[in-house]
């Protein structure tokens, strides 16, 4: 028996070949050349505890803690949900393969999902001067937590008419700079705050520090959701900077319900970290924007009253606009110097929506103001404005939700029919969601920078209204 297994066993050199050959066998971490097809993720917990019933007590508490959660808030995703990519750095199998997830009702979701085109927002990325960009990045890259988008904005990063230009690219009134101003977009308020205190304690008024970061981070909710600690020396200059959620910066690019957050980014703003999720819904309230001011002007305007329009957006019911709180010829002082910008970010919006005409080298725009045309931006307008809207004509014409049941078109086409009244009728209700959250901010500003710094900012304010008087 000895001899005859020796004779049917294959010889050394082939056994060693055979045991190179199977070792030889790609691992999972390796990338996949030739065509090979890779080796396959390892199965589900829910398949290893069907064909495995003794591990079934131990999988069940593992995937019970990786259920999804069906009483959690609901976030502002356009669709579909971002999902962050997985771990470059990971050398297991789940490095490579995103795990399936499932919604609230149990419907699988999609684990291939689309991802932002590299040029995709690139209106957005507007250019600053060099010495500019370095210090705002320098600013932003002090602050030890965490902070997921971040963009300046105002005066002390565009020239605006009434200022003087630096040398390096700042501007100054009658000698003295203007704050710079911040706002950072974080996942989690209340622990921003928390490490934030640690770090720049004075940043935050004493009532502030006594309380806490879950202090903060209620009174940071009320009104349009936004926290800001004014009067900060740093790096040579003085900032101001706001801290919202992304949660709640997306939801009012999207759907405008405050546009407080929203206004403020009509204008031009020099991105420091950027984020896919508010790229995308900044996209959104962008569009949206051109499509309000495009149902208030007529058939052929101008690029400056275009923007005008859209700059004026945020300012339209704001409290500050009538009180002496704010400079009166804002608008245009805005415009007048930041016109290129406006053009960069607009244009390409504009000429993409149809029944709009904006050659690349002239001033002049004209759009279809048929009934038609303007019942195609009425009914993409956001749901905070677009329900106020439709709220408007039930009661001025009774035109109620019943009709679009039976024929949408028709619906949307007698809304759009009155020109003049659609047009009172949105720049009225942009004017009344804008009033309450800025009333509230305005007076948020007592408990969130103290009393010494609100008037000391109330008095910069007053003096701003004087002059422009």
């Amino acid at each position: 028996m000895l001899a005859a297994a020796l004779r049917t066993s294959p010889p050394r050199s082939s056994r060693l070949a055979i045991i190179l050959s199977t070792s030889r066998r790609p691992l999972a971490t390796e990338s996949v050349v030739g065509g090979q097809d890779p080796v396959p993720p390892p199965p589900l917990l829910s398949q290893q505890s069907s064909s495995n019933p003794s591990s079934s007590s131990s999988s069940s508490s593992s995937s019970a803690s990786n259920s999804p959660n069906t009483n959690a808030k609901p976030r502002s995703y356009p669709h579909p949900h971002p999902r962050p990519a997985p771990s470059a750095s990971s050398s297991s199998t789940s490095s490579l393969y995103i795990q399936s997830h499932r919604h609230p009702d149990g419907r699988k979701a999609n684990s291939h999902l689309p991802r932002l085109p590299p040029t995709f927002g690139r209106n957005q990325l507007l250019p600053v001067a060099d010495s500019t960009r370095a210090l705002l990045e320098s600013i932003v890259a002090k602050f030890n937590a965490p902070i997921r988008y971040a963009f300046a904005y105002g005066s002390g990063v565009f020239e605006q008419d009434g200022y003087l230009s630096t040398k390096d690219g700042m501007t100054t009134a009658t000698g003295k700079a203007p704050m710079v101003d911040f706002m950072f977009a974080v996942t989690h308020p209340e622990h921003f705050h928390y490490m934030n205190m640690q770090q720049y304690p004075a940043h935050y008024p004493l009532h502030a520090r006594v309380f806490g970061s879950s202090y903060i981070a209620k009174v940071e909710d009320l009104g349009p959701g936004v926290w800001f600690n004014a009067f900060v020396p740093m790096n040579g200059v003085v900032i101001k900077y706001g801290v919202t959620s992304v949660d709640n910066l997306c939801n009012d690019l999207l759907n405008w319900r405050t546009l407080y957050l929203a206004g403020r980014m009509h204008k031009p703003l020099r991105i420091i970290k950027d984020d896919a999720r508010v790229r995308l819904t900044q996209q959104v309230n962008l569009t949206s924007a051109v499509r309000a001011a495009l149902l208030t002007l007529p058939d052929s305007f101008s690029e400056t009253q275009l923007f005008e329009t859209i700059a004026g957006i945020s300012y339209t019911g704001d409290p500050r606009m009538v009180l002496p709180a704010e400079n009166r010829g804002k608008i245009g002082n805005i415009v007048r110097k930041q016109g290129g910008q406006f053009k960069e970010l607009y244009q390409r919006l504009v000429v993409g929506l149809p029944g709009t005409h904006w050659p690349m080298h002239r001033r002049e725009i004209q759009q279809d103001t048929s009934a038609r045309a303007r019942s195609y931006h009425l009914r993409k307008l956001p749901q905070g404005l677009r329900v106020r809207v439709q709220q408007r004509f039930v009661r001025e014409k009774g035109l109620t939700e019943e009709l679009a049941k039976e024929d949408e078109n028709a619906y949307w086409m007698k809304l759009a029919g009155d020109e003049e009244l659609l047009r009172k009728v949105v720049m009225e209700e942009m004017s009344r969601i804008v009033r309450g959250p800025a009333t509230v901010q305005s007076l948020k500003g007592i408990v969130t920078a103290g009393v010494g710094k609100s008037l000391k900012y109330s008095s910069a304010k007053i003096g701003k209204w004087w002059k422009s008087s």
